[in-house]
């Protein structure tokens, strides 16, 4: 079950204090932190409003205000929180009613705790499934990002990338783990980043990279430690989990955690549950977990080195970034953002002709994705010249797949055109064509002529024409 469906919030109504007694302590018991009581049906409506619980035990038979009017009250108020009813009532005619008005479920006293925790989470995962399918058919329908501005840091202007912000902003608020899927350099960490920034976490973003770490180094890490736990520990030591709580912890390479470790975070994903290294008793973990891997999981699984129920739990929500080779029409977007980054810090940096360059680096199919663009960019700029990156890219270019120049942008919606209802001319066709061209080339001329096919000069030509 999911940790995070523990810590939503359940109203029990119901006269009898031993009944509301025992129903908490069965609740706590489980795991659910967030458990209120009332004893007072007069109190309920104010109660619910003010603790907007996700769920409401309620019994029918009290003295000041029924069951069934409570149940219309809350229903009318808020018609998406489930309410399910607890009654020493069997009368079928009863029970039918209730469903009618509203109720999600009906037991008869005496309810047995096992009974009660399966339907306490059987209805709580089913309304967060809910909520998530509703949200997710409001993204779907709307292609405006709610929160453009969490997914600044990402600088792309290709509809496969944009289509993802969207995914990414319906999940946000997903408790749920999410897998980040791409080769080395597409800006993983950035996604991670960007899903925790829309969702409005209160905690931190915590990141971690596995590669290389041990199981003792993971355990510490992650879980901390407590006094005299090992030799040297001197005092106790809060981990990231600690540290995350709240927010979100980024496990980066997830594909390299050995396969103990795997274990352990299989329960944090699944109990919500660590225990730091020397303490028997466990901690509770109130995180997000987003992971990252540019291996194939599932072959690691089929190896038998990488868990199968682990890859289950982490691929909830699965995001697969693309290359940079297949959103080349992004490369004069980010030349232009990582040479105003070189030389922020080089006031008296030699100002460089990237246009005379930008073929090259269109054809360049980038196996080190958007962190070697960038890593070219300060490099030239560092050297003043763009002859190393010539150099470079002249002698890396026979070891990679090349793109013809022609295909860099016939990537969007499936090159279909929309028009309005009322038809442009042809010259004013050209120059929202134009238009169009600089917007995805981000202004840059060179680059926007080989999207129209034609020369850099007729473009000029054309832009003054339209200057007079």
């Amino acid at each position: 079950m999911n940790s995070q469906i523990k810590q939503q919030t359940v109203l029990l109504v119901d006269d009898e204090i031993q009944i509301l007694r025992s129903y908490e302590m069965t609740l706590r018991m489980e795991g659910y932190t967030r458990v209120i009581s009332n004893q007072d049906s007069r109190e309920t409506l104010a109660a619910f409003k003010k603790s907007q619980p996700s769920l409401v035990l309620l019994d029918l038979t009290m003295p000041h205000v029924s069951g069934e009017e409570l149940l219309k009250d809350i229903k009318a108020d808020s018609p998406q929180t489930p309410v399910v009813i607890i009654t020493g009532n069997d009368a079928v005619e009863t029970a039918v009613d209730c469903m009618k008005n509203g109720a999600e479920d009906y037991l008869v006293k005496p309810v047995s705790k096992d009974r009660l925790l399966r339907t306490v989470e059987r209805v709580l995962a089913s309304n967060e499934w809910r909520k998530h399918v509703q949200l997710l058919e409001r993204k779907v329908k709307s292609p405006q990002l709610e929160n453009p501005e969490a997914f600044s840091e990402i600088v792309t202007n290709h509809y496969k990338m944009l289509s993802l912000f969207r995914y990414a902003e319906t999940i946000a608020d997903s408790s749920e783990p999410v897998l980040i899927v791409g080769d080395t350099g597409v800006g993983k960490e950035l996604m991670a980043q960007a899903i925790y920034k829309a969702g409005g976490s209160r905690g931190e973003f915590v990141a971690v990279n596995i590669a290389g770490v041990n199981e003792q180094v993971f355990d510490d890490t992650l879980f901390g430690h407590i006094k005299g736990a090992f030799t040297g520990a001197e005092k106790s030591r809060a981990g990231l989990v600690e540290k995350a709580s709240g927010g979100t912890l980024f496990l980066d390479e997830i594909g390299d955690l050995p396969m103990e470790s795997q274990v352990k975070l299989l329960r944090l994903i699944q109990e919500g549950e660590y225990f730091p290294l020397g303490q028997d008793i466990p901690k509770s973990a109130d995180i997000r977990i987003v992971a990252a891997t540019n291996q194939p999981l599932q072959t690691r699984c089929e190896a038998g080195t990488f868990r199968k129920d682990l890859f289950f739990r982490l691929n909830t929500h699965n995001i697969a970034l693309p290359p940079l080779s297949e959103r080349a029409c992004d490369i004069p977007l980010l030349v232009e953002v990582f040479l105003q980054e070189a030389t922020k810090s080089r006031p008296d940096a030699v100002e460089l002709e990237f246009e005379t360059i930008l073929p090259d680096l269109v054809a360049y199919a980038f196996p080190g994705n958007v962190r070697e663009l960038r890593s070219m960019v300060f490099d030239a700029v560092a050297s003043g010249s763009l002859d190393v990156l010539a150099e470079r890219l002249g002698t890396n270019r026979e070891k990679c797949l090349l793109q013809p120049l022609p295909e860099v942008c016939r990537d969007q919606q499936q090159g279909q055109l929309a028009f309005p209802q009322s038809l442009p001319t042809m010259e004013d066709a050209k120059d929202m064509l134009i238009e169009e061209a600089l917007r995805r080339s981000g202004g840059n001329k060179t680059m926007a002529a080989k999207l129209l096919g034609m020369t850099r000069q007729a473009l000029n030509k054309r832009l003054r024409k339209n200057e007079v």
